[in-house]
């Protein structure tokens, strides 16, 4: 060995012989240590399996059987916090805000619980609870004081406004509610005080009040109490926890949609096909994380926890989509916008070899400071409750250095029911029947489209999907079919590898005046991949041949897209120009092109708005849907005018 040594290498001069010799330990480093690509655990191209009747299931299921849980001694939420509360070996804790010390949430669930029963509430699923507060730890302590006790919680939230609170209420035959602010309080009293609430009687308090507050509530026969001396109560009348079977109610959701006013008590109420009150096995939800993260063989490691940081980031597309307009609005010049196209490519071409990584020179450079937006520690990503476009979810695979994820689902099906596989980085799919659900697809006739073909109707069938709707035994069957199926609405097609696409929307159709039908929604995602618009609502009438839009332009794009035109001006001003509503118009049309739409489905007139739909000006639901009648009748003077001011 030391022959073929000094005979290959004696001839060399000493510095060379020491650039050779760095130069192969480097090689040998770069072996070692190069980062190594997890390979699916499943056939990417059978990625679901058929069974009878035509639906399809999960690969990870056994004999087509579907999953009720993963641990035996945790099938409810009350269980699943105990369960991990036994395995964690710590307490599960929350800040107090009021007293200096750290308290139990099972501690401070139980007497909250307690003093529910004390003050008249039974535990059993006829004792429904409101909970009316943003987002904090006394909000889950009220949730879990309820599930210990085998109570029904009912969120209830002022972004649906106060007429829906009030049907909220009166329709779950709700007594007792927990709330956040004095504010929100005062708003319940003064429904007692109109005879719009007469059931309710009792009102805790998370944050601080004042006494003139009790003594109004008393005035008309409600009882204002602290969520300190609730607790305190409680713990002076403790009762032993009463836990809920698995087939037990947990929790009642209302989501809203347009709303019809009643003539005879003047309270805006919820009309049934938009209003959902839905009882939900919301375990199934947390089974179906774990589903995921079992899925993607994620482990968490002791330093994630420690960090606080979130290292499991469920979000929806309009946030997504904002962090990638960001970036590419940065990418000004040609240079920057070439290096980026460079990074995102060179770590998409890693991503669909399986190496996910947050340590490539790209990630230094460009994609650190997008990963840190969200702490810097996300290993899993999931979107959903609306269409994500490829080029984003091909940005997001690239740049966040995790696993991305596609869901599908809806309230009534608890949240998702597929999901796309770690290995498929291809986009424009939801993924495959989660391991808790089948699905199927039915026909739709008048939409030609059939199962024959793999298409239809999208259908949930699974312990996750909802018993029904509240006091609505009619919209129940119309959404629940004598075999359990759930009616979702929604159009898909299997893909040959037994994924789901899904491809059109069976509610919201109507027909123009030739007899095409049309479904708004299935244009509106494909005219929403413009750069240029930042929401729109494609409108249509059957007496009418075409379609005509209002679109709200991007802030942050229209400025730049104006000044390259030649248009200068504000928001507002630019909406209002007639070149820059030919040019928008132009670009959607072309992105419709480009996304298959047929010649009658683009829009041939638009209006411009400058102030984009909100749940506060009433025209998206709190789950940002289109409130498709409200801004029908809000933008009717601009419809009109564009009916008005165009040739068919």
């Amino acid at each position: 060995m030391l022959f073929i040594f000094n005979f290959l290498f004696s001839p060399l001069p000493t510095p060379a012989l020491i650039c050779v010799l760095t130069f192969g330990a480097a090689i040998f480093l770069w072996l070692v240590n190069r980062p190594q690509p997890t390979l699916p655990h499943v056939d990417l191209n059978k990625q679901s399996v058929g069974i009878e009747g035509g639906a399809r299931g999960s690969i990870f299921q056994k004999d087509n059987d579907l999953l009720h849980y993963y641990f035996s001694d945790a099938k409810t939420l009350y269980e699943i916090f105990q369960r991990g509360l036994a395995v964690s070996g710590k307490p599960g804790c929350f800040p107090w805000p009021v007293r200096p010390r750290w308290a139990l949430v099972s501690d401070r669930a139980e007497y909250l619980g307690s003093c529910l029963l004390h003050k008249g509430h039974t535990p059993s699923q006829d004792s429904l609870v409101g909970i009316f507060a943003q987002n904090r730890p006394e909000w889950v302590i009220s949730e879990f004081a309820c599930y210990t006790y085998s109570m029904v919680a009912v969120p209830l939230y002022d972004t649906l406004g106060a007429e829906a609170v009030i049907y909220i209420i009166n329709k779950a035959d709700i007594t007792t509610v927990i709330c956040d602010t004095p504010q929100k309080a005062l708003v319940l009293i003064s429904n007692v005080e109109k005879g719009l609430t007469p059931g309710l009687k009792l009102v805790i308090l998370m944050d601080p009040f004042e006494e003139d507050l009790k003594k109004r509530g008393e005035k008309c026969g409600v009882e204002i109490l602290s969520l300190f001396d609730a607790e305190n109560l409680g713990k002076e009348n403790f009762r032993k926890p009463v836990p809920p079977a698995p087939e037990d109610l947990s929790i009642i959701c209302f989501t809203s949609g347009t709303t019809g006013q009643s003539k005879n008590t003047g309270v805006f109420q919820p009309s049934p096909e938009d209003v959902t009150i839905s009882y939900l096995p919301l375990a199934h939800m947390f089974d179906r994380v774990v589903q995921a993260v079992v899925y993607s063989y994620i482990r968490l490691l002791p330093d994630d926890v420690k960090t606080l940081k979130p290292t499991l980031f469920p979000t929806v597309p309009r946030l997504l989509n904002k962090i990638y307009d960001k970036v590419q609005n940065e990418a000004k010049t040609p240079l920057k916008k070439f290096l980026l196209n460079l990074a995102v490519a060179s770590k998409f071409s890693e991503v669909k070899k399986g190496i996910i990584r947050r340590d490539s020179l790209w990630d230094k450079l460009i994609f650190g400071k997008i990963q840190e937006s969200l702490g810097g520690k996300v290993r899993f990503l999931i979107t959903g409750a609306a269409p994500i476009s490829p080029p984003v979810l091909t940005f997001l695979r690239a740049a966040m250095g995790c696993l991305v994820f596609e869901a599908y689902g809806q309230t009534e099906g608890t949240a998702g029911c597929t999901i796309t596989l770690p290995g498929d980085w291809k986009s424009g799919h939801v993924g495959v029947p989660m391991a808790c659900n089948h699905v199927k697809l039915e026909d739709v006739p008048d939409m030609n489209y059939f199962a024959v073909n793999n298409e239809g109707e999208i259908c949930i069938r699974g312990p996750n999907v909802f018993k029904g709707y509240l006091k609505d035994p009619e919209k129940t069957q119309e959404t629940l079919d004598k075999d359990g199926w759930l009616h979702t609405g929604d159009i898909g097609r299997w893909l040959p590898n037994g994924a789901l696409k899904v491809i059109d929307r069976k509610k919201n159709i109507f027909k123009l005046a030739q007899g095409e039908y049309i479904a708004p929604e299935k244009i509106e995602t494909i005219y929403i991949r413009s750069s240029l618009v930042s929401q729109i609502f494609v409108h249509g009438e059957t007496l009418r041949s075409f379609l005509v839009g209002v679109v709200v332009p991007d802030p942050d794009a229209l400025p730049s897209f104006a000044a390259k035109i030649g248009v200068k001006g504000s928001i507002e001003e630019l909406c209002q120009n007639q070149t820059i509503k030919k040019a928008i118009l132009e670009d959607i049309q072309k992105t419709g092109t480009e996304g298959g739409l047929k010649s009658f489905e683009q829009v041939k007139c638009i209006h411009l708005h400058p102030e984009p739909f909100s749940i506060e000006n009433g025209l998206l639901t709190p789950t940002l849907k289109a409130k498709r009648g409200d801004l029908a009748k809000h933008f009717g003077t601009q419809i009109k005018s564009l009916y008005e001011n165009t040739q068919e």
